[in-house]
């Protein structure tokens, strides 16, 4: 077989193709946005999502090929997003990936997004260090795994309510700031002090990791009316420490993960922790890991701010993994949306 791999992602808002050779070399990859399109939503709309990849997904994928200088037969698998996501994005890349597939004979496999997402901050050491935990944080996930090797994943936690993601997205909406919430907080935040509001930050009862970020919104609402539940929220613009806000709403979110992260490290007894997702973009968690890493001795590891966000780089590279594996599925592959 081939060592490219083709991979394809449309989980969410993001129409992505990628190829990969062996898992780890990155031969092209293109990655098409709809935040604009959601934006005058401030999230993200299920149809306009699944008919947006339907008009993107052939370019994406022509364009991927044309960047790596290949075409599909040149290709020895195709991987392609299953799930979790939205399950009529995910049918636009899955029913791609098995037209493409059938017609060159070509072998395919599904790929579990958040898996792929641990990956990416795999592919690009020279060492892939496993065991590690991994704490997966963005707009629809925040979970911790025990990762034994990429293909062999333990879900230690996950959030009870919302996703970090999703709470930026929240009180972005709240301060006034353009979808996605997560870049527009971190900018405003920039501007506020961290420590100017002490709001809520969530820990299981029973001391075990595990993430809660509703309470810690509606704490941002309530500073915002004043201390009283029942009153109007106020207008954006009258809000005068909408900086500070923004700056311990943050504080609150990444105290909250490196905590849990850190304890799970040293619950499972190891020395890696891997942060991935769209929220590892996040320059404060990036400071707030690395630093607590290195008094801890624990090594860090954050994918490129590229790969952190949904692409089709992690999903051919782990795509590789499972067909060199045996792994290949069958045409009654399918999609899901959990």
């Amino acid at each position: 077989m081939s060592e490219l791999v083709l991979g394809i992602e449309s989980s969410c808002d993001e129409t992505a193709a990628a190829v990969v050779r062996a898992g780890r070399e990155i031969l092209s990859s293109e990655v098409v946005s709809q935040a604009a399109e959601h934006a005058v939503y401030g999230g993200v709309v299920p149809e306009l999502a699944g008919r947006s990849h339907l008009a993107a997904i052939l370019p994406v994928v022509d364009r991927a090929l044309a960047g790596a200088e290949l075409t599909l037969d040149d290709l020895g698998g195709i991987a392609v997003t299953t799930r979790p996501g939205l399950i009529g994005s995910l049918l636009v890349g899955l029913s791609t990936a098995k037209a493409l597939a059938f017609t060159r004979g070509l072998p395919i496999v599904g790929v579990h997004h958040i898996e792929a997402h641990v990956y990416a901050a795999a592919m690009e050491l020279e060492d892939a260090p496993y065991p590690n935990v991994s704490l997966v944080v963005s707009g629809g996930h925040t979970a911790l795994y025990r990762a034994e090797s990429p293909l062999a994943l333990t879900l230690l936690a996950t959030t009870l309510d919302d996703a970090a993601g999703e709470a930026f997205d929240k009180v972005a909406y709240l301060l006034g700031l353009p979808y996605p919430g997560g870049p527009s907080v971190s900018a405003l935040a920039e501007e506020g002090d961290p420590r100017a509001i002490q709001f809520t930050r969530y820990r299981a009862k029973d001391g075990k990791p595990g993430f809660s970020f509703s309470g810690l919104k509606t704490a941002v609402l309530y500073h915002l009316r004043g201390g009283d539940a029942r009153a109007p929220t106020p207008a954006p613009e009258s809000i005068p420490d909408r900086a500070d806000v923004a700056a311990s709403f943050q504080e609150a979110v990444v105290d909250t993960l490196v905590d849990n992260a850190f304890r799970a490290v040293h619950a499972e007894g190891l020395e890696t922790l891997f942060v991935v997702g769209g929220v590892a973009c996040n320059r404060r968690l990036r400071e707030v890991t690395a630093r607590r890493g290195t008094a801890e001795g624990i090594r860090t590891v954050f994918p490129s701010p590229a790969y952190c966000t949904d692409n089709a780089v992690m999903i051919a590279g782990l795509g590789w993994q499972a067909l060199a594996a045996g792994q290949a599925a069958d045409w009654s592959l399918d999609a899901s949306p959990r």
